[in-house]
This record gives C-alpha cells, sequence and structure tokens, in this order.
C-alpha cells in the first residue's frame, strides 16, 4: 500500500549536483539521520526567508567548504520521513574554485568526489544514483 504523504507537513529541501572537471560528482557521508552512514549529494533544508538557491550554496559551504553557483534545476522527489515529507529541489552547480578539494563539515562525516566506478561501490541513500541518472545528471 503507497505511503500516505497528503496530511503531513512538507520541509522543503535543496540537494546540489556538482560535477568536477574531471566528471566526478560531489558527495558527502551523512553523520544523522535520515540515513546517517550513507553516501549522498550535499544538501539539506531550507532555513526561513532563504531561496533554494541561497539555501544550496549555504548547504554546499557547510558540508565541504565548497563554494558553488546554482544552475537550472535537475530534478525534484518527495522523501517521505518521521512524520513530514522532504520536498527536495536538486540543482546542477558548478564549482567556483576548480581543483578545490572538499572538507567534511557540518553534518557530513566525509566528502569527496567520486568517480563512476567508486560511485557504483560505495553504500548510498535509496535511489540516488538511479534518480540522478533518469534525470541525466551524471555523466
Amino acid at each position: 500500500m503507497p505511503v500516505v504523504t497528503a496530511d503531513l507537513p512538507v520541509v522543503p529541501c535543496v540537494g546540489a549536483v556538482v560535477l568536477d572537471d574531471a566528471g566526478r560528482l560531489l558527495l558527502i557521508r551523512r553523520g544523522h539521520a535520515p540515513s546517517a552512514g550513507l553516501w549522498s549529494v550535499p544538501g539539506g533544508r531550507v532555513e526561513a526567508g532563504e531561496t533554494l538557491t541561497d539555501a544550496v550554496v549555504r548547504e554546499v559551504r557547510e558540508e565541504t567548504g565548497l563554494a558553488v553557483r546554482p544552475d537550472a534545476v535537475v530534478g525534484r522527489l518527495s522523501i517521505p520521513g518521521d512524520g513530514v515529507v522532504y520536498e527536495v529541489t536538486d540543482f546542477a552547480c558548478t564549482l567556483l574554485e576548480p581543483g578545490a578539494e572538499p572538507v567534511p563539515g557540518d553534518d557530513a562525516d566525509d566528502a569527496l568526489f567520486a568517480d563512476a566506478a567508486t560511485l557504483d561501490r560505495l553504500p548510498s541513500t535509496p535511489r540516488l544514483l538511479e534518480t540522478l541518472r533518469q534525470w541525466g545528471a551524471l555523466p
């Protein structure tokens, strides 16, 4: 039976799809629930008064130390949580400092740029790679 989410509070969130010059995807290992210990793109909740693009810039900087410019929206999805629904808008982002390496911060336990072989062997959040591939967001 499908999960009914119509009456649950909606939490706006963002995610960043960042590729470096080598075509590797920026990932963070989540340090907290949901999905603690799993790899995902940087992102999180939109704070009060923040635009989606401001939120994605802030989240990437907090979780990886990197500066990005959000470009196009690559996709949107709803993720049921514990009594809420996370409405996530993922942006393709451009690195403003090419060659810079990520440093984990905030709620990220680790951060790295992953090539295709690495992506396929890292334990990632549910449907991450499948969704990004469907959106055409991976090289």
